[in-house]
């Protein structure tokens, strides 16, 4: 195990968050190569009283993978990923990200759901549910957990699974880091590319209205493995955008067919329809379909989201109102079907609640300048106030910061949470591992 403290050439470079916002200075940071070295790590900040956060990835939009003047574990030296591909499996190191399981696995042409920016760790993903292209045919990252195995806060190594402790198993499907610190995870593959049929359609945002309504239309009647997105964004300085659109406000539809190249060619004729100024929609690599979103790192965000049962006109005015006046042209406004593969599980087959939503809508604000930090966080919290009447409740907490337990609440449901609560209480009574969308342990009465 290696410690960094303040005042090491490195300390800097290894304390950075994805988000630039997020400047925390930990007492001493944990890189932690197995989980001998977690336990070792746990156990030194029992002894100093010191808060843990847990680092893997670093993309929490709140910074809940630092904690000031406390210890952070960090895990991102476990880095392996072994596949089985005649069983389609996965074993996951803790530390990897999405690029580095995306591309062991697509040598033997299998996928699982995965994030759509391919730097997001995978195991903060997928214990926070797991939102990714492939969810309306294969489910959330989370309902293709298999096993996985953790450190809890009194130093134990455990295996969960559905033989050995299933209620952590369960627990993790969504639950977020609440219960220990996991060092590997296993998870079903799927037989998914090497090339699928992706890209964007791009319009003048005066189209979007005319675009909202017929992708919200059309959208969740598509096959499950089509992945889609809507998106309100700024023209990029890149050689596929021409030069008259670029800096100009447009709209976007991101798909992503994942079965047959001929069917999917028919599916998509009805978005093609539309006559998009640009069509970039083409055979390409999954991996590089999983990185075509990716920010880079060092700026400011603050995100949020709201599930929708359904979008009627009036609620798509709204998100196309807001989204056009937008502080930062860096920022993107989103909307994500959900359906298929993610309503087929049962309410309480995972932490997860609200599995009938149609539909996510994700303001996912970024920019530059610190003078800016107030004027594209109200962006957000507008966008959730003027959205408010079709909001169906909670939301996908990985798609948020912190905005308090009464979201928390929402989002899981009053079962639900109450089954995480006990099994807190069981794993980490003492809620040494609060730095996430916390879980407070159940108390007996």
């Amino acid at each position: 195990m290696r410690w960094t403290v303040p005042g090491d050439a490195d300390y800097d470079e290894r304390r950075a968050l994805f988000n630039a916002m997020i400047d925390r200075r930990p007492r001493m940071i944990a890189s932690c190569a197995d989980a001998a070295d977690v336990a070792a790590a746990l156990a030194r900040a029992r002894a100093d009283g010191l808060a843990v956060a847990v680092r893997s990835g670093g993309h929490a939009v709140a910074g809940q993978s630092s904690v000031d003047d406390g210890l952070v574990v960090d895990v991102r030296p476990m880095r392996s990923v072994t596949v089985d591909p005649a069983r389609r499996r996965a074993r996951v190191g803790a530390g990897c990200t999405w690029a580095d399981l995306d591309a062991a696995t697509q040598v033997h042409g299998l996928a699982t759901t995965g994030g759509r920016v391919s730097t997001t760790g995978v195991s903060g993903l997928t214990l926070g549910g797991g939102s990714g292209w492939l969810e309306r045919r294969h489910g959330l990252t989370c309902d293709n957990l298999l096993a996985v195995e953790l450190v809890t806060a009194d130093g134990r190594q455990v295996r969960a699974d559905e033989h050995q402790h299933p209620d952590l198993l369960w627990a993790c499907k969504g639950g977020g880091g609440n219960f220990g610190v996991v060092t590997s995870l296993e998870l079903a593959l799927h037989p998914v590319g090497p090339l699928v049929l992706g890209g964007l359609l791009l319009w003048p945002v005066d189209r979007a209205g005319e675009v909202a309504r017929r992708y919200r239309d059309l959208a969740p009647t598509t096959p499950p493995e089509l992945g889609s997105g809507l998106v309100l964004l700024t023209g990029p300085p890149e050689p596929f955008v021409p030069a008259h659109l670029q800096g100009r406000p447009l709209v976007a539809l991101v798909l992503v067919w994942s079965g047959d190249e001929g069917t999917g060619t028919d599916v998509l004729r009805a978005f093609r329809a539309l006559e998009p100024e640009v069509d970039l929609v083409a055979p390409l690599p999954y991996t590089q379909m999983q990185s075509m979103l990716d920010d880079q790192p060092g700026l400011r965000q603050y995100w949020s989201g709201e599930y929708h049962r359904d979008l009627p006109d009036a609620a798509l005015d709204v998100f196309l109102a807001v989204g056009a006046a937008r502080p930062s042209p860096l920022t993107q406004h989103l909307v994500f079907p959900w359906g298929g593969a993610v309503q087929a599980v049962a309410e309480d087959a995972t932490p997860l609640s609200r599995r009938d939503a149609a539909w996510i809508t994700h303001p996912f604000a970024t920019w530059v300048d610190p003078a800016d930090d107030a004027a594209n966080i109200a962006w957000v919290r507008g966008y959730r106030a003027a959205i408010a009447p079709w909001a169906a409740g909670g939301t996908y907490l990985n798609f948020i910061g912190d905005e308090g337990e009464q979201r928390i609440i929402a989002s899981f449901g009053a079962a639900n949470l109450r089954r995480l609560r006990e099994v807190k209480a069981a794993y980490d009574p003492e809620n040494l591992f609060a730095g996430n969308q916390n879980i407070r342990p159940l108390v007996p009465a």
